[in-house]
């Protein structure tokens, strides 16, 4: 009768041990597991600047002619900062900064589970006179770039997450593929032409794909300072007229929300002109 009793007992502990040592493992994965978005080693080493030069030959008319000794006048300067990843945690603030500074942004948005709560702050962020473009709905390279009909799905429940806090959700054609149009860590999922087949639909489906050609290097491991962040930018800007800045509004990237007064400051002193994306699309068209 007891050694009976010592084995249930011995039963229960072992099943509740096991129980125990299983919840502990879900939590220390949930704990420890990266929130999906852009990851430094999966972004492209060379972005696709097509559209930036482009634009940066349209805005640069030859040099106007000196008068009375005067220093010959340049064309206009135009900036388009872009925050890829969010709405997140970080998004109230950096929408507090451009409001404070009156200047516009592009968001290259995401609606993984991360992402869910904060949502509403789109209404806030079209309200407010940015743009909301697409990036991703779950941002997991190994779904998304199984193949292209995989990408396509993504991006149409995408649409369908933001649908309810973006008026025009439907119509939106300006597109940033994670890990840029150029990336390779697709290759691993979708072979390796599979970004050449996204970027012809793109064109024949009427989107509008952009990369970057300045990086704040955000989403670099280590978690960069403040003024690491913005070092980073204005130092990529070097003496080009149209600067597409790649940023990320995450909960990890407090500090880019800490450095974007400043690096608006460089761009304001330094005579640029602050807009959204879809000023690319005159540019390309005009």
């Amino acid at each position: 009768m007891m050694q009976s009793i010592r084995r249930k007992k011995r039963l229960f502990l072992s099943l509740w041990l096991v129980g125990v040592l299983g919840l502990a493992a879900l939590l220390f994965c949930k704990v420890t597991q990266p929130e999906p978005g852009c990851r430094a080693e999966d972004l492209t080493r060379i972005p696709d600047d097509a559209l930036m030069v482009f634009a940066a030959k349209r805005a640069q008319p030859a040099a106007a002619p000196a008068q009375d000794g005067a220093p010959a006048t340049d064309g206009p300067k135009r900036v388009f900062l872009t925050f890829d990843d969010g709405p997140s945690a970080t998004t109230e603030t950096v929408l507090d900064i451009l409001k404070e500074e009156g200047v516009p942004a592009t968001f290259f948005v995401v609606a993984a589970e991360n992402n869910e709560k904060y949502l509403p702050l789109l209404q806030r962020t079209v309200a407010e006179g940015h743009q909301i473009a697409l990036h991703s709905c779950s941002h997991e390279y190994r779904a998304i770039y199984k193949n292209p009909a995989a990408y396509w799905a993504d991006l149409k429940a995408l649409r369908a997450q933001i649908a309810p806090y973006v008026p025009d959700a439907a119509s939106i054609k300006w597109i940033r593929f994670p890990g840029g149009s150029t990336n390779t860590v697709s290759h691993k999922y979708g072979g390796s032409n599979i970004m050449k087949s996204l970027k012809a639909q793109a064109e024949e489906k009427g989107y509008h794909y952009v990369d970057w050609n300045v990086c704040a290097e955000d989403a670099a491991g280590g978690h960069p300072s403040a003024s690491e962040i913005y070092h980073n930018v204005v130092d990529d800007v070097g003496d080009k007229t149209v600067c597409v800045v790649l940023m990320h509004d995450t909960r990890a990237t407090k500090n880019t929300a800490e450095a974007l007064p400043d690096i608006i400051h460089w761009f304001k002193e330094n005579g640029f002109e602050f807009c959204t994306v879809s000023a690319l699309e005159s540019a390309e068209e005009g």
